[in-house]
């Protein structure tokens, strides 16, 4: 038996890590998180928009919805316009029109057009797209706060998140400043 061996015979199999992935919803506004998602490693982003959405109640009008370029799907568009929000997504670098009537595509035609105009710099200036960095900003602090999980069971693992997208709510609500303009 060599040192491997008798190490699995004396203390059994090595326990293999497994990563978690944690999505998001936070108001750009507020820079309160509204919705969370937690999903093993094999999970892709897009398919989580819907879910992420599906948590912020109808009531609520969303304006706008800013993500990164991985979001650029037809699942993601139409989640957002049926939601009757505006998609801040950058198109793919080598993104093609849409064919069809639906209102997601429209919209993400209609991106396209836009970067192709203006390139994509002068996009993201007039789309607000850099807005998204406050919510990137946000998701160091939730790392600064959570940077790994202590618990093994995957309810569990969640519930010790939603805890700290509680407490983080109410770090922000206690640090953001109150202005008045006066006279």
């Amino acid at each position: 038996m060599g040192e491997g061996e008798s190490k699995v015979k004396k203390h059994g199999a090595d326990y293999r890590r497994q990563w978690r992935k944690l999505y998001l919803g936070i108001d750009a506004q507020t820079l309160e998180i509204r919705a969370m998602e937690v999903t093993d490693n094999r999970t892709g982003d897009a398919t989580m928009l819907p879910e992420l959405l599906a948590q912020i109640p109808a009531v609520e009008g969303l304006v706008t919805v800013t993500t990164d370029g991985a979001y650029d799907t037809r699942l993601c568009h139409a989640a957002i316009a049926e939601r009757g929000a505006a998609a801040i997504i950058p198109p793919r670098r080598n993104g093609q029109f849409w064919k069809g009537s639906s209102l997601g595509n429209q919209a993400r035609n209609e991106s396209l057009r836009s970067v192709k105009y203006l390139g994509r710099t002068l996009w993201k200036k007039w789309s607000g797209y850099h807005r998204h960095s406050l919510v990137e900003t946000k998701m160091h602090c939730f790392k600064l706060l959570a940077d790994r999980v202590k618990s093994r069971d995957f309810d569990r693992q969640v519930a010790e998140l939603q805890i700290c997208a509680a407490i983080l709510n109410r770090f922000t609500a206690l640090g953001t400043p109150q202005t008045v303009r006066m006279g």
